[in-house]
């Protein structure tokens, strides 16, 4: 087993700890430290059960355990199968000194730190992430909930896990559609804050997309230090926070116009960074050359660099419209300005978004 990678999200009283390595599933000290009562119910899904959940048993030995088992998908990210947690939970009589486990990918993470968040007003959890996107993204930083017809992730909470487990192993078994989904939000580090990190991914792509073990570990290592860093200075969104969410104003459109689940939510924030990239080249933020390192990137790493034809510039505007991001009826924006200088912009001139999404329509 190669060596654990170990970090820790710097929050006070709520802080934790992220480890990252090989084999960690099944191992209870990583696990079981972390389990303050006697009761855990593990929630997973229908593809990721098979391979890990036996796997996962061993590590809460000697503990209360029960299991709940969600569809797969992003369509199945809602209140109606969120109530399978609550009801497997009332029905093992689980009181709130329970644990909740989430072992899956985003979506699994997502509903199982809001069911914790919500269950009899407040419980912890802990994520065992399954797929690169979620090991690099969506287990840290608390943020929880599920989708709305309407809007992505527009119904959620805050709530801190007491820890991260990221067992590098899982990505054996992960389709390589889910790996380049998960290249996504990787390369939204580099380009959000951190251009020595872009540059690193533009000379190893091809070996993290063949899946080099010590370079993917390194990746998320360095994707988890990256956010770590944010989530401990703006826990909340108040501010800095909010540049995480670089090309996924126009990333959830997609996911919200085309069907929830038709596109991966990595997919459609490929397309979104790519977006957000010509937008900022359109307001002389972005020289020419920097817009074709992400398109680059975003080919190398097999993910779309432009949005589904089937969304015209006036069905994103409205979808646009209902996002997490406006406030005061005025859309916020992460643009770039220069690879690893993103920014939060609400003051960007209305004929400039027109013209970045007429230049994506479909000739």
């Amino acid at each position: 087993m190669s060596a654990v990678r170990n970090l820790q999200v710097d929050l006070g009283e709520r802080a934790y700890p992220i480890h990252i390595g090989e084999g960690l599933i099944g191992d209870p000290r990583y696990l079981a430290p972390h389990v303050r009562g006697r009761q855990v119910m593990v929630v997973s899904n229908e593809t990721v059960a098979p391979f890990y959940l036996e796997r996962l048993m061993p590590a809460l030995a000697g503990f209360q355990t029960a299991t709940v088992i969600l569809p797969d998908g992003e369509q199945y990210k809602n209140l109606d199968i969120l109530d399978r947690i609550y009801t497997a939970l009332l029905e093992a009589r689980f009181d709130r000194s329970c644990t909740l486990v989430a072992l899956g990918g985003g979506v699994v993470g997502d509903m199982t730190g809001f069911a914790a968040a919500t269950y009899q007003r407040g419980v912890d959890f802990i994520q065992v992430p399954t797929t690169l996107l979620s090991q690099v993204d969506s287990s840290v930083g608390g943020k929880t909930g599920v989708n709305h017809p309407l809007g992505k992730n527009m119904i959620g909470a805050f709530h801190q896990p007491r820890a991260v487990i990221a067992d590098t192993a899982t990505l054996d078994t992960l389709p390589d559609r889910e790996l380049s989904a998960g290249m996504a939000e990787v390369i939204k580090y580099g380009l959000i804050n951190d251009a020595d990190f872009f540059a690193w991914l533009e000379r190893n792509l091809p070996a993290l997309m063949a899946r080099d073990k010590a370079l993917l570990a390194e990746a998320i290592e360095r994707s988890c230090a990256d956010k770590a860093v944010i989530v401990a200075a703006d826990e909340r969104e108040a501010g800095q926070r909010a540049l995480l969410n670089l090309g996924h104003t126009f990333g959830h459109a997609i996911e919200t116009g085309m069907g929830y689940g038709e596109w991966l939510h990595g997919e459609a924030v490929g397309a979104g960074m790519a977006m957000a990239a010509e937008m900022s080249r359109r307001l002389g933020w972005l020289d020419e050359h920097d817009r074709e390192r992400v398109d680059r990137v975003l080919e190398q790493a097999g993910l779309p660099n432009r949005p589904p034809d089937a969304l015209g510039p006036d069905r994103f505007r409205e979808l646009m419209a209902v996002d997490k991001k406006v406030l005061g009826g005025k859309l916020r924006l992460i643009l770039l300005k220069g690879i690893g200088g993103a920014l939060v912009s609400a003051d960007f001139p209305p004929e400039v978004l027109d013209a970045t999404l007429a230049s994506f329509a479909h000739d």
